[in-house]
């Protein structure tokens, strides 16, 4: 099976498309694509389709939603009737939908056969990368997290009707998607691309307005492409926004930079990574 979340959902088994159409079940797949080899519970599925008030025919609803999941794997398994698990005289039984999209006792699972994932891949993609820099492979670490970055096509489940569950899980990984973004960030300056991340950086901290790490990196990319109006400009946009939307100064880390800069002292050190990733307010 092959999942991609990062964007619109588009889940294959065999090739061929088992994303159904309709809002409900697409919920529901998204859910269980998300947690592929895991069992997603029934109150969680439920919660996520209904909230905190579920119809009383629920449970009875899910399991429709389940079966036409399933309608849509059997189809998918019609073409590899001959690619089920071998047994010991050397024959393969087919895989059936039930054993792709398992009931379990407190839930459903959704295996994934050792397909693809986006998800996963962009986690053990990162993963190399924060490494790579804690190694201080700067080069490496860029080169894998531009690698994880480029996975995203789109918000995550662009195209699926959320619940809270849904909701909750695309912060989550809004977040990750954040931290590696900002770890690649910090890699290339670390490698002396200030200049080709200007055009990037500014259209970041106009939709990121109160994420000081992103904001750090434009300061000092703009600091030393020999701007530094510009990077102080961008630390007293910062700091009103700060104090007008949260009632926060800036970090101890930020200040210090602006007063490097302020001062054209030698190198401003970059304010840490993850100072502000809690202060994070996008912009619609």
């Amino acid at each position: 099976m092959d999942i991609e979340i990062l964007g619109a959902l588009a889940v294959q088994e065999n090739g061929v498309s088992i994303t159904p159409t309709a809002p409900k079940p697409r919920q529901v797949l998204a859910l269980l694509a998300l947690h592929a080899d895991r069992v997603v519970s029934v109150s969680d599925l439920i919660e996520e389709l209904w909230g905190t008030t579920p119809p009383r025919s629920a449970r009875t609803t899910l399991q429709t939603y389940v079966l036409q999941l399933r309608e849509l794997i059997a189809a998918a398994l019609e073409r590899d009737a001959h690619g089920g698990p071998q047994t010991a005289d050397g024959t393969r039984t087919p895989r059936t939908a039930k054993d792709v999209l398992v009931t379990m006792p407190s839930g459903y699972l959704l295996a994934g056969g050792g397909g693809t994932s986006d998800v996963r891949t962009f986690e053990r993609l990162s993963g190399m990368g924060y490494r790579a820099m804690d190694a201080g492979d700067f080069p490496g670490a860029a080169r894998q997290l531009r690698e994880a970055l480029a996975l995203w096509t789109g918000t995550a489940f662009a195209d699926v009707q959320t619940g809270e569950q849904l909701d909750m899980e695309i912060k989550r990984l809004e977040e990750n998607r954040l931290c590696a973004l900002d770890q690649r960030i910090e890699a290339d300056l670390r490698l002396g691309r200030h200049r080709e991340l200007l055009a990037e950086l500014t259209v970041l901290v106009n939709r990121y307005r109160t994420h000081e790490s992103l904001h750090g990196q434009f300061m000092l990319a703009l600091y030393r492409s020999g701007r530094r109006g510009e990077a102080l400009e961008v630390y007293q946009r910062l700091r009103a926004t700060l104090v007008r939307d949260l009632g926060l100064e800036p970090s101890a880390g930020l200040q210090r930079m602006q007063r490097s800069i302020l001062t054209a002292s030698p190198e401003p050190a970059p304010a840490a990574s993850g100072t502000a990733k809690e202060r994070l307010v996008p912009t619609s």
